[in-house]
């Protein structure tokens, strides 16, 4: 399955899947070696959604006139 075209909410729910079924300690080696990098790998691809959604969020801001203007998250630059 490819995890990069996966929702961040189904991704989540997978990766506690595949940590219950590590923590189930019925699986043989080689199942647990192939568990850990397909949960290695959605982890991954988990971080990226959450880097690239902290970059697209704004804060809107009141002006000293009432108006309220779109700016980056503090410490985000474009």
């Amino acid at each position: 399955m490819d995890v990069t075209l996966l929702s961040f909410d189904k991704g989540l729910d997978q990766l506690e899947a595949i940590v219950r079924r590590l923590e189930s300690e019925s699986l043989c080696l080689e199942e647990a070696i192939q568990c850990y990098e397909e949960g290695v790998k959605l982890s991954e691809t988990l971080q990226r959604q959450l880097t690239e959604a902290k970059r697209r969020v704004e804060v809107l801001r009141q002006g000293l006139g009432g108006e309220y203007t779109a700016e980056p998250l503090e410490g985000e630059t474009d």
